[in-house]
């Protein structure tokens, strides 16, 4: 009996990992997904604006109550241009996690794509290194919507990161003010099958980009492949 319970340990112990690395894998193909979606449609991310961000942070499927002033949970990826002064190719994914509450996100229990943009490299190394709240630590307001408009806005110049979302088919620049962002470096243990921290990832190139990554990437490099920011 006790052996065929270690038994049962062992298998149990051998097929978390592979349960944790698929969802994981999952995650991050949704990313894609969301973002060739969203770049494909009429009203979108003005091209202006994609071509001056450092990095892109991609959150499916976000859950939302509306408890109070309302909360947020959740899990999605994030990508930058490649080098430390972000101006090489898209890279590989580091996961993020986004919690907390704020007025914006009272929407009842539904699930809502999260797409933010972090338009310098002050908010995006602050970031990778620990938690940020928006509108705190990093100023955050609602993205402008359509392909024509224009990023030589206030809104655009002055902020530190740009946020948009999608609900039911519609898509629009919402603000996260309130709620924070933080690297998942458990997550990215998951997904890359040893410990790694976000900083590692992005700045430093020390993993190859996943398979899974393949659409969120070739989406973007087709997209936005220059960095046309001025910082």
């Amino acid at each position: 009996m006790k052996s065929s319970w270690i038994g049962i340990g062992l298998m149990v112990a051998l097929a978390l990992p592979v349960y944790a690395q698929k969802k994981e894998t999952e995650r991050v193909e949704e990313a894609g997904t969301v973002m060739k979606e969203i770049l494909a449609a009429p009203d979108s991310i003005p091209q202006s604006v994609l071509d001056k961000a450092e990095c892109v942070v991609v959150l499916p499927s976000v859950k939302k109550f509306a408890i109070g002033i309302g909360g947020s949970y959740g899990r999605g990826v994030m990508t930058c241009r490649g080098g430390k002064d972000f101006r090489g190719k898209w890279g590989a994914p580091t996961m993020m996690a986004l919690e907390g509450a704020s007025a914006g996100l009272q929407l009842g229990g539904e699930a809502t794509d999260f797409i933010l943009l972090l338009m310098n490299s002050r908010a995006a190394s602050g970031i990778l290194a620990s938690k940020v709240k928006l509108g705190g630590e990093a100023s955050a307001a609602a993205g402008p919507v359509g392909r024509t408009a224009s990023a030589e806005t206030d809104v655009t110049l002055k902020a530190d990161i740009l946020s948009y979302s999608r609900a039911r088919g519609a898509f629009a620049g919402l603000s996260l003010e309130g709620s924070t962002l933080r690297p998942d470096n458990d997550a990215n243990k998951d997904l890359y099958g040893k410990k790694m921290e976000a900083k590692e990832i992005v700045l430093e190139g020390a993993v190859k980009p996943p398979p899974s990554a393949t659409t969120l990437l070739s989406t973007l490099d087709k997209a936005s492949p220059v960095n046309k920011s001025k910082s």
